[in-house]
């Protein structure tokens, strides 16, 4: 989407605050090789924009991870106003990007606080799968308290279906049932599975240079128009 995004002419900045780094690798960059990160801005309280790459789609920026941000969790707990250190060195390229989008872990810890507290608002995928709808009630609690204690502004914008197959019964029964919980929050595209689109990471491409005319493709061009159809 963050590339879609910029592919439509929108000024995006991608801050991969997952520890996998599957955002960096995705778009080409060595995690081993970077020696700025998202940890150095986190941790170490340099500048935001000292640590931003260019990346191979034009108007998309980068806030890459690296191997030290397997350590952040740990290190954030020590550090005074810990989560809101990603929302503090933000405003320094404040109005530099039209959109900011944070790919946060797989887990609810400081670092994925740290991107609740500093975004406007939040877009969840759900793989059409019964464990991801076992997930989200505690996912909403979790949102709950945060909006009660650290960012009231916070908003659903958005929760898509991922990863779905059509053809088993059990996710569309699971669809039906991410439609009924979510009703208007639910994006209309559903992003199918997909071969090309697994492989576009390994190439170190996102899906539009890797092969932008294969269905998976063509399905995050439509929820990206989606997407920005409703700013």
């Amino acid at each position: 989407m963050a590339a879609y995004c910029a592919d439509f002419g929108k000024r995006v900045l991608l801050i991969d605050l997952d520890s996998q780094g599957n955002a960096t690798t995705g778009l080409g960059f060595s995690k081993s090789a970077l020696k700025k990160s998202v940890y150095n801005v986190l941790i170490e309280e340099e500048k935001i924009s000292g640590n931003i790459l260019p990346t191979q789609v034009p108007l998309l920026d980068i806030l890459p991870a690296n191997v030290d941000l397997t350590g952040a969790e740990v290190d954030l707990v020590y550090k005074r106003n810990r989560d809101k250190i990603l929302k503090t060195a933000l405003e320094e390229v404040n109005g530099r990007y039209d959109y900011i989008f944070i790919d946060c872990p797989p887990s609810l810890g400081l670092l994925t606080i740290n991107a609740w507290v500093a975004s406007d608002s939040l877009i969840i995928p759900l793989q059409s799968e019964y464990y991801a709808l076992e997930g989200v009630s505690q996912l909403m609690n979790t949102i709950a308290m945060v909006k009660q204690h650290l960012n009231p502004a916070l908003t659903i914008e958005g929760v898509v279906i991922t990863m779905y197959g059509g053809r088993a019964t059990v996710s569309r029964q699971i669809a039906a049932e991410i439609k009924k919980f979510f009703k208007n929050k639910l994006y209309e595209i559903i992003i199918p599975r997909n071969v090309r689109l697994s492989e576009a990471p390994s190439h170190g491409k996102p899906i539009l240079l890797h092969d932008p005319k294969c269905i998976g493709a063509r399905a995050y061009k439509a929820l990206t128009e989606e997407f920005l159809s409703k700013q």
